[in-house]
């Protein structure tokens, strides 16, 4: 049974569409991510489903109950914003009680509920503080906790980490899954950084444009990649894309493309130096040292641009020239359209 199911869903802001005909499901417990460049719908659908916009067209059901004209504070969803909105004139206490005390919970149970959230969240020794004497992380975690008394059926997030540091980020995406493993519910997350979505996802939406490409586990949109839009967006160096009619026909490799390819994608740490006179030649334009790895820029005869993440510490240099192979298994095939035409080939 899917806890949220979104059908036929449109939206418009005058004559601009920015959501076309979107469905969706998502089953009980997972940890679902929106992730696509900016623009491409991602918050205006999260808002859709916690009731803060309606759609033009189509259905949002939550457990079974369409819910199109059930107000948000009705539908049983919390929302965690970028913003925090905490209200600075309040203590962490009462920030967190501030809904509770609205729908006319006892003072009892509200009690029971913010200690409870705090203690999940570590803000036991906090709740007497405003949000101004509190960190970044601290404040996000109390807008997490305002959420997590209210005992939804499902938490919608909405770039919450974006204003935080890089470190801060790293942390707070671990404490976010942790989080989703202690609680078992369900989980929407809308992020840009598709670092952030292959790292706590359960699944991932790929959106662009208002439309859905892609829907799948991180490791399946990692290995199998619809088009070029997903296998260019996840993954981090980003995949490379080369034309086919610059591969060298002599290579063995190259019998190995299916018919109507016409651009191969290899990601950079899925290359390997050769010595075979067949291999792809790149003059290196850059070198980047990560320590146990160099992350390689250059140029092919075809003037394509591409980088390689090379293992080891095998010196290069600017001006050298690698002939390079792909890794077994390693090669993504695409058509003209940029639809994937075959799987991972030798």
């Amino acid at each position: 049974m899917s806890i949220l199911k979104l059908r036929a869903i449109e939206k418009s802001f005058d004559q601009t569409m920015v959501i076309h005909g979107l469905d969706l499901d998502v089953n009980p417990g997972e940890f679902v991510v929106l992730v696509g460049p900016s623009g491409c719908g991602k918050s205006t659908l999260l808002r859709m489903i916690a009731g803060l916009d309606s759609p033009t067209a189509g259905e949002v059901w939550i457990n079974d109950q369409l819910v199109n004209d059930v107000g948000a504070a009705d539908r049983g969803c919390a929302m965690v914003f970028q913003s925090y909105a905490l209200y600075p004139h309040m203590s962490v206490y009462a920030n967190m009680a501030f809904g509770l005390e609205n729908i006319g919970e006892s003072k009892s149970e509200i009690e029971r509920k913010v200690r409870e959230a705090a203690a999940i969240l570590k803000l036991d020794a906090l709740l007497d503080r405003r949000p101004t004497q509190l960190s970044g992380g601290q404040r996000q975690r109390v807008a997490i906790g305002r959420a997590i008394v209210r005992d939804p059926q499902l938490f919608l997030f909405d770039e919450p980490l974006s204003n935080l540091d890089a470190e801060l980020r790293v942390s707070m995406r671990a404490e976010l899954r942790e989080l989703h493993r202690r609680l078992g519910s369900t989980m929407i997350y809308v992020t840009h950084d598709q670092v952030e979505a292959m790292s706590m996802a359960d699944k991932i939406v790929v959106l662009r444009a208002g439309r859905i490409e892609q829907v799948g586990t991180p490791q399946m949109l990692y290995t199998q990649p619809a088009n070029t839009f997903v296998a260019g967006f996840i993954g981090s160096p980003r995949m490379n894309f080369i034309p086919v009619s610059s591969w060298p026909s002599a290579s063995a490799q190259a019998s190995a493309w299916p018919e109507g390819t016409q651009t191969l994608g290899i990601r950079p740490e899925h290359w390997r130096i050769t010595n075979a006179e067949a291999g792809l030649a790149m003059t290196i334009q850059s070198v980047e040292y990560l320590g146990s790895q160099q992350l390689v820029q250059g140029s092919l005869p075809c003037q394509t641009r591409i980088e390689v993440l090379l293992e080891g510490t095998r010196a290069v240099q600017v001006g050298e020239c690698l002939s390079l192979q792909v890794k077994p298994g390693h090669a993504h095939a695409f058509d003209a359209q940029g639809q994937r035409s075959g799987g991972a080939l030798a």
